[in-house]
């Protein structure tokens, strides 16, 4: 039976999700889209979720490769997502200084890890650009999604769906196989016009 008063409650949290800037897409899930300087252990931290539980939910295989810009959905403990807005304006308020001071620190103690990690995003990037355009539906014959992986490919290292992240750690996972870094497969792809 329609019930007027639950139709006009879930509407006022949707306004008011909308009104907040939608931090939440819903009172468990998080989503995110990584910054620089971020890692999953910090976003971890920030959001008090383990890494394993971030990594399985955005099927990262690697840990330690997330790439900026890349956007995360995770389910958040209950503690969590009962949070009030003034937590998120505080957490808000600490994080940039935290990522500057990270950021810092960082490049100090390893600038030769930094550079080959942003070569590494842009090498990926530009790989992204150039076959498929960021487009996650983009088709070339039997290539398929932003890798423009083959059937072969997808059915070893995944993504068949049209999810982002899903197609972007098939990339990877991909790239990492055959070629071992993503500047290794541009650098293949500027010599042969493919990877």
């Amino acid at each position: 039976m329609f019930n007027i008063k639950k139709t006009l409650t879930i509407a006022a949290g949707v306004a008011g999700a909308l009104a907040f800037g939608g931090a939440h897409a819903s009172a468990d899930t998080t989503d995110y889209v990584v910054q620089s300087g971020d890692t999953l252990n910090k976003i971890s931290a920030k959001y008090n979720v383990s890494v394993d539980k971030i990594a399985a939910q955005n099927n990262i295989s690697n840990v330690n490769w997330i790439v900026t810009g890349q956007h995360l959905s995770f389910a958040t403990d209950d503690t969590t997502s009962t949070q009030t807005a003034s937590t998120t304006t505080a957490a808000a308020d600490t994080s940039s200084t935290t990522q500057a001071a990270s950021t810092t620190t960082a490049a100090t103690s390893s600038t030769t890890t930094s550079s080959s990690s942003s070569s590494e995003t842009a090498a990926l990037n530009a790989l992204i650009a150039r076959e498929s355009s960021g487009n996650v539906t983009a088709t070339n014959g039997q290539y398929y999604g932003l890798g423009q992986l083959s059937a072969q490919a997808r059915s070893i290292y995944g993504g068949n769906t049209a999810d982002y992240n899903d197609q972007l750690n098939a990339m990877k996972a991909y790239i990492a196989a055959r070629y071992g870094t993503a500047v290794n497969a541009l650098a293949h792809s500027n010599s042969t016009g493919w990877y």
